[in-house]
């Protein structure tokens, strides 16, 4: 996994609910209800970042996805060598 595509997709996660939710505390009546404030920037986040940020999330899913299949590539050639240490062992 490349960490800057992580810390690129988290930092336009963070911006697409922090500029909203800044702009709405711009009015005065939201002030007060700042939870109501804090949903609607949440909704509106959710909704840009389906929209705008599918190419940072491909990103980082897909180096995900290339590191476990580099464990699971790793995990088998453990069990390759301890079936080869248990014959040597059954062989003597």
């Amino acid at each position: 996994m490349k960490i800057r595509s992580a810390v690129v997709y988290t930092v336009l996660r963070l911006l697409a609910f922090l500029v909203p939710f800044g702009i709405m505390m711009l009015f005065p009546i939201l002030r007060e209800y700042y939870l109501l404030a804090a949903v609607f920037a949440a909704l509106i986040g959710l909704s840009l970042s389906m929209l705008f940020l599918r190419r940072p999330l491909e990103d980082l899913s897909t180096g995900l996805a290339e590191r476990r299949a580099g464990r699971r590539e790793s995990a088998a050639s453990d069990e390759d060598v301890e079936d080869a240490a248990a014959d040597a062992s059954a062989d003597r």
